[in-house]
């Protein structure tokens, strides 16, 4: 193995929790600039599905999906870390992609969000704004003519909202 590249310990047969850091690890080890999302695993030992959101700098491609899908699938395989069978799902996050790690947050100043806390800031738990800064450990958004500022570990769900141009007037 060359330097500086993860190394796995092989566990056949043993039931490991299936975490975004693991994931990540496999996805560096064969293609450079792809980050993984989201990680949702869902379902039960006779239906399992296991979604992974990727991104790239360039774009997330069919190709692309298809090369992670193929190498994260043969490492879950090969460690037999999953109980039972389950479907692997690869794709990009879209365009309300989900907002999980303050570099999202970052990537993002300037445009519209929608933000669930799990506890209400100023009295309400629902906020769509647009995010202003993002530093460190809370972003501050911007909704209604009120500034907020919210804690980034209140925030149980917060995605980009996609806005259509409403028209351009140079037609």
């Amino acid at each position: 193995m060359g330097a500086g590249r993860p190394t796995f310990v092989l566990c056949k047969g043993c039931a490991m929790k299936l975490t975004e850091t693991w994931v990540q690890e496999v996805i560096d080890r064969y293609v450079e600039n792809v980050e993984l999302v989201a990680l949702e695993d869902v379902g039960n030992r006779r239906h399992r599905v296991v979604r992974l959101f990727i991104d790239h700098p360039e774009g997330v491609s069919h190709d692309l999906c298809a090369h992670v899908s193929g190498f994260v699938g043969a490492a879950l395989d090969e460690t037999e870390s999953l109980d039972g069978p389950y479907t692997l799902e690869v794709s990009s996050p879209g365009l309300e992609r989900a907002l999980t790690k303050p570099a999202h947050f970052r990537a993002q100043v300037g445009r519209t969000v929608t933000v669930r806390t799990q506890s209400p800031v100023e009295g309400r738990s629902v906020w769509r704004g647009v995010l202003r800064e993002a530093r460190d450990g809370e972003i501050v958004l911007a909704d209604g003519g009120v500034e907020v500022v919210i804690d980034l570990a209140n925030i149980s769900r917060a995605n980009l909202v996609y806005e259509f141009e409403q028209g351009r007037g140079d037609e």
